[in-house]
């Protein structure tokens, strides 16, 4: 890979998993982070149970860091106080962009399903979304790191592969926050393309540990507000 493979945002040192063989994953390697996918998804994404929760984020974890070769810093590091900064402000674009998003979408009468659902929130919504948004930012990494490999393979282009992956997930996320077509309009605009802060985390450390404190830091601010009964 050349520098000019990488954008100008990116920092130095570490790079993307496995698209280009760093390390090599065999065909029943991929077949195995695909049944991880599913089983995480079903355990940690959808299941709402701590317990299984808990058991998602393992099942998600441990396959990557096997093929890693146990290599944990190719994808969890320690922030640095740049990476906190980094953290805040996508927390604080995200929270722009999603508010000025949804006062585009209501001019033409599309507006947020509730996020909430049906439960209400309690403690224990705080409590299960710190191991169920690292469940979330596994359910866009291992598909991304799939495409993200298959489009570097066809094109040897890496920039290309990134923007490409990024867009597939980005809709892939956006389709799992919705049921029907309205939602699905709302769901593209705010939780799809508005993931694109959270991938602009780690595409520019490479460490899933600022996107997925973006993404708590975010939810848990919403909790938090929904908890105390404050009109948003």
């Amino acid at each position: 890979m050349t520098v000019i493979d990488r954008f100008k945002f990116e920092d130095e040192g570490y790079d993307f998993p496995f698209y280009n063989k760093n390390p090599y994953i065999p065909k029943w390697g991929w077949v195995v982070l695909f049944v991880s996918f599913i089983a995480g998804t079903l355990l940690a994404v959808i299941s709402g149970n701590l317990p299984f929760i808990i058991l998602g984020c393992i099942v998600f974890i441990v396959p990557v860091l096997y093929f890693l070769k146990w290599d944990y810093k190719a994808i969890f590091r320690m922030p640095s106080r740049k990476d906190l900064v980094l953290i805040v402000a996508l927390f604080v674009g995200y929270i722009v962009y999603g508010m000025v998003m949804e006062m585009i979408l209501k001019q033409f009468g599309i507006v947020s399903p509730g996020t909430m659902g049906s439960e209400p929130v309690t403690i224990m919504t705080l409590v299960t979304s710190i191991f169920s948004l690292m469940g979330e930012e596994f359910f866009k990494f291992i598909p991304f790191i799939f495409f993200l490999r298959v489009i570097y393979k066809l094109s040897n282009n890496r920039r290309l592969a990134v923007i490409i992956s990024v867009a597939i997930i980005m809709v892939m996320f956006a389709c799992f926050h919705a049921y029907n077509p309205t939602m699905l309009i709302f769901a593209l605009f705010v939780q799809g393309f508005g993931s694109i802060f959270e991938f602009y985390g780690y595409i520019k450390t490479k460490n899933l540990i600022v996107p997925y404190l973006t993404h708590l830091l975010t939810d848990e601010i919403i909790f938090i507000i929904a908890l105390l009964g404050i009109p948003l």
